[in-house]
């Protein structure tokens, strides 16, 4: 099962009189990630690179910045796979400190910042969503609204026709055991209708 982070944890490190200044923080997707960069480019005008690694599903990332192909994002992204983390983004400011440390050592500088933050993360495990339909004679609507809110479930839209057609938003692992005790609350009266992701 992937795991994301509870909170944002950072690391700071001076090597060869480099500064690499690390950190990894759950994130939803592409474009909150590059706004966090920007945001970093912004606080660090004097850094050489702003180099991440995104894992976000299909909208995962590596990002070099200027520095030797293969050598800064995809690290990181190896560490953040390694650690089993999805929905994080992890970022290292380098201050460049005049000494050259080469592809190797710029691996091992970008893969330990990257290591050296995530030891003090708290990781929790990442639930997979799932969208359910259904429709249900308006008798039933408060029955299935209530059962919705007591399991924890976010009601996502409700539309009134002939019937009331629900969506709601449920951990797939739940999907099964919250179908099966609607269908005896509601004595089969509950129309399922599409699931999706």
């Amino acid at each position: 099962m992937p795991y994301t982070l509870q909170a944002p944890v950072h690391s700071e490190q001076l090597i060869r009189k480099s500064r690499f200044i690390a950190c990894v923080q759950p994130i939803q997707g592409r474009a909150e990630a590059l706004a966090v960069v920007a945001s970093l480019r912004a606080q660090h005008p004097g850094a050489a690179h702003v180099c991440w690694a995104l894992l976000a599903g299909g909208q995962s990332a590596a990002v070099d910045d200027g520095e030797p192909g293969g050598t800064a994002g995809r690290p990181m992204m190896e560490v953040l796979r390694h650690q089993d983390l999805d929905s994080v983004l992890a970022t290292v400011v380098r201050y460049f400190g005049g000494v050259k440390l080469g592809a190797g050592g710029l691996l091992r500088a970008y893969t330990d910042a990257v290591a050296q933050a995530l030891i003090g993360a708290v990781k929790v495990p990442q639930q997979r969503l799932k969208t359910l339909r259904c429709s249900v004679p308006y008798a039933l609507e408060g029955l299935l609204r209530r059962e919705i809110q007591a399991a924890g479930h976010a009601l996502l839209d409700v539309k009134h026709g002939d019937s009331v057609a629900l969506a709601l938003s449920l951990p797939d692992t739940q999907v099964v055991d919250f179908v099966r005790r609607i269908d005896d609350a509601a004595q089969g009266q509950v129309q399922w209708l599409s699931t999706a992701e």
